[in-house]
């Protein structure tokens, strides 16, 4: 289910819709959900992590309703916007269709976003940042891109970015809603 925010700008709610994860090309490993095997039940084991060029991943034993409402307590806390959650399990139910509990958070800085737009603007298709939060046996993964493999996709490494404090608001917020 798509959530709007009427506070939320026109044009920051089409970034939103527009700037989804484009995963084409980037190969998930054998153990990640894939193709038929995500209309099943979730079977990776929950210490599973993604190996994926540019995905980060933690894992928790809580299932993904809980770990949002932590990574939605500590994007407030960090003073960052939360755009939208988008709720995949949910549009696959209204096309007859079944999905494991799989939510997209929505989220980000303009202050910090628009310089890694300013530096190269097709890093627009991967902002705002996102976190992918879905089941797996035994409890819940959550997956981001690592900002330093968004930098060299966008030809951004001449810029001077703060990459570094970023992949470690990422991992730290993925942390806490992992409940680490």
């Amino acid at each position: 289910m798509l959530k709007t925010f009427p506070a939320v700008s026109r044009s920051a709610r089409m970034l939103a819709l527009l700037s989804l994860p484009l995963m084409a090309g980037m190969s998930l490993s054998a153990n990640a959900d894939s193709g038929a095997a995500a209309a099943s039940a979730p079977e990776a084991a929950a210490d599973m992590q993604v190996s994926s060029k540019g995905i980060e991943s933690l894992t928790s034993r809580d299932d993904v309703s809980a770990v949002q409402a932590r990574l939605e307590k500590a994007l407030s806390a960090k003073g960052l916007t939360l755009f939208t959650v988008i709720d995949h399990e949910a549009g696959a139910q209204k096309v007859g269709l079944e999905l494991p509990a799989t939510h997209t958070v929505i989220f980000g800085n303009p202050k910090v976003g628009t310089l890694l737009m300013q530096c190269n603007g097709s890093a627009a298709l991967d902002l705002p940042q996102k976190m992918l939060i879905r089941a797996v046996e035994g409890g819940s993964v959550i997956e981001w891109n690592d900002p330093q493999y968004m930098a060299d996709r966008y030809g951004s490494k001449d810029c001077s970015l703060p990459l570094d404090k970023i992949a470690g608001l990422l991992k730290g917020l993925a942390a806490e809603a992992a409940g680490q």
